[in-house]
């Protein structure tokens, strides 16, 4: 490698835009398959040999289910092992998406085929051997429950890289996660965050531009005041920590509040009030919905669905079978089919959203639109879309009158959350131009 290509590395950064749990949710998938296929083959065989149709039909049945779990299975497998491949200019994060959808579509058809079948046998009843059909309805149940089990908590993770600094046609590097908020004052720009990387959550104040040191926090006292939806108030004073001021007071969950930072400069005394809310401690909550794993809650709703008609089987048997309501297990029939397409619909219109790039969470767009369009500078275009679990991307056209170079508005965004992949343009402009 040459002098002129080595400096070139702090630019390269990785596509692999897959979920910090995508492996583990792999073998989990797997693992539900690997159960279903085994009840499967118990099912058709012990049915074959004693006779039982309804335990045959039972089998049959889990085969479809394990089918459209392999979907979700197959997708992980893929997504994984073609990470790296450069054909995908942004990753492959977005398989597990296009199996949800795939598997959203095969929800809402079963859901149907429930449906048509419920409504058929409500009109023209047919013999119903409760006896057999109870105790396979509660094997089918436990099995779930067992599918359930190994798939939880794959719904709640998400990996979003922080990118920062860099070139104008993206910026990236390593941060920890901090409720910032910038505010123009009349000492410079400065930003306010809660910081709590393993300490006690404090507030730090600290000034952007290298040298700036604002007022002296012992002749000019800097407080914040906090004000909770409740009416709670809380005073915090600030101690000189060589870089930054930090609160002498701790700040008490949750981090919901207005606060109002003053400053008493002599005669003149300034005030700003901002707002915190309270987001989640964990690492997709800070792009909202950005670190769902939308193909591990598909084969979560593969399974789900299938309980909740365990469930009502269950219900509709058991009355018919002692209260001789017959009627009961095609009425619940067409409720699980209700239920099972109102999944399949929040599914399609989640995934289907993110195949198209839809913005994920307009309130993140207006969080770039207010850290970027400050002291004259316009956000002339946004695209903000996800790139895989927990990975949002961004691109940015920001028209400005001044000298600023792209990392001055990476470091905007550092404010707003943390982005796996930023373009930043900027074009110069006059200020008759810009208005």
């Amino acid at each position: 490698m040459t002098n002129q290509q080595e400096p070139m590395r702090a630019y390269a950064h990785s596509h692999v835009f897959l979920g910090s749990d995508h492996e583990q949710n792999e073998r989990k998938t797997w693992g539900v398959i690997a159960l279903c296929s085994a009840m499967m083959i118990l099912e058709i065989g012990g049915g074959s040999i004693f006779g039982s149709l309804a335990l045959v039909a039972d089998g049959l049945h889990m085969s479809t289910h394990a089918t459209a779990l392999a979907i979700a299975a197959l997708a992980y497998t893929y997504a994984r092992r073609r990470a790296a491949d450069p054909r995908f200019t942004f990753g492959t994060g977005k398989f597990g998406d296009l199996a949800g959808f795939t598997s959203a579509i095969i929800l809402a058809m079963i859901a149907l085929l429930i449906g048509y079948e419920a409504v058929s046998r409500l009109f023209a009843p047919i013999h119903i051997d409760f006896d057999q059909a109870i105790p396979i309805a509660v094997l089918g149940l436990l099995v779930n429950i067992a599918s359930a089990w190994l798939l939880s908590g794959g719904d709640h993770h998400g990996h979003v890289h922080g990118h920062s600094r860099g070139h104008s046609h993206g910026g990236h590097g390593h941060a920890h996660e901090a409720e910032i908020q910038g505010i123009e004052t009349p000492f410079g720009r400065l930003r306010l965050e809660v910081f709590e990387d393993g300490v006690p959550p404090r507030f730090r104040l600290r000034f952007e531009e290298s040298g700036t040191r604002g007022p002296d926090s012992t002749s000019s006292p800097i407080t914040i005041e906090t004000v909770r939806p409740a009416g709670q108030r809380q005073l915090f004073a600030f101690a000189d920590r060589g870089d930054y001021l930090e609160s002498l007071e701790e700040i008490p969950e949750p981090h919901e509040f207005k606060a109002v930072l003053r400053v008493a400069n002599g005669d003149r005394a300034w005030s700003h009030e901002t707002a915190f809310t309270e987001h989640e401690h964990d690492e997709h909550a800070a792009h909202g919905t950005a670190g769902r794993d939308n193909n591990m809650r598909a084969a979560f709703l593969h399974v789900a669905a299938d309980a909740a008609v365990s469930v009502l089987a269950i219900i509709g048997l058991t009355t018919g079978r002692f209260f001789g309501w017959v009627w009961m297990d095609p009425m619940m029939g067409i409720v699980g089919a209700l239920v099972i397409a109102n999944w399949s619909y929040g599914l399609v219109r989640d995934t289907g959203g993110i195949l198209l790039d839809m913005t994920t969470d307009q309130g993140i767009a207006d969080r770039i639109r207010i850290a970027i369009e400050t002291d004259g500078d316009r956000l002339a275009d946004l695209h903000l879309w996800r790139l895989g679990p927990g990975h949002l991307g961004a691109i940015l056209s920001v028209v400005t009158t001044k000298a600023r170079s792209a990392d001055f508005y990476h470091d905007r965004l550092n404010e707003v959350g943390r982005f796996s992949h930023v373009t930043v343009e900027v074009r110069t402009r006059t200020a008759a131009e810009v208005r």
